[in-house]
């Protein structure tokens, strides 16, 4: 089993109170998360990673345990090998495009030198077409160009899974399109299990072999076509 979770997280929004108890088993290799804003969907993927820990409940991907309150088991983001690609992307402002990718593998507190030269890098620098750019700073290249490198720094670190949160919501209709195909055909290629959420429908028919669904910090719906989704 790729994704086996069961969690119940109480957050406070204010004077608000709000409990997420999500429970969700699959093998698809692509899942997506779908709903709309405030469906806990991004609460649900920190979980996964550990950046949130659960109140309690477990979560297990590709057959390992990553929490587990009844077992006392919690690994760290660092242990848990899940990379993380957030919304906005997060790239550091001060580094090149090459230094942000080798920050994935930097040993202790040092950043990666201007013009390092590290294989694993160029790979990934190849990979997602960054060779013009790679001595530029974020704020000089593209919102794709943007995306790619997140990705790329994600993968540097050869995870188990891919976690991405709305990936293309920040890009205009036309790169999002092409970036979605890109993507589907980097996972299988890479054969990465990818847990991704979106509220936005072409997202899921293009990226989703299932979906589950999100309203109000409940699963209400488990879909395994995708083609069918509609906000």
């Amino acid at each position: 089993m790729i994704w086996d979770i069961d969690i119940t997280k109480r957050l406070q929004h204010g004077s608000a109170n709000f409990e997420m108890a999500v429970a969700f088993r699959s093998d698809a290799p692509r899942l997506v998360l779908f709903g709309p804003s405030g469906a806990g969907k991004t609460q649900t993927l920190k979980v996964v990673a550990g950046l949130v820990r659960a109140d309690r409940g477990h979560v297990r991907v590709a057959s390992r345990t990553l929490f587990a309150s009844a077992e006392r088991v919690d690994l760290s983001p660092q242990q848990r090998r899940l990379a993380y690609v957030f919304q906005d992307y997060a790239l550091f402002p001060h580094l090149t495009v090459r230094q942000n990718i080798a920050f994935a593998t930097r040993s202790g507190w040092t950043n990666p030198s201007r013009g390092l030269q590290d294989v694993s890098v160029d790979h990934w620098i190849e990979t997602f077409r960054l060779q013009p750019v790679a001595e530029h700073y974020p704020h000089q290249v593209s919102g794709g160009q943007r995306q790619r490198v997140a990705l790329a720094r994600a993968l540097m670190k050869q995870p188990t899974a891919l976690l991405l949160d709305e990936p293309f919501a920040a890009l205009d209709k036309g790169l999002r399109q092409r970036l979605r195909e890109d993507l589907s055909e980097l996972q299988r290629e890479l054969k990465i299990p990818m847990l991704m959420i979106t509220h936005d429908d072409d997202d899921v028919r293009t990226l989703a072999d299932e979906v589950v669904h999100l309203q109000a910090g409940r699963v209400v719906a488990a879909i395994d076509d995708p083609q069918g989704v509609e906000s």
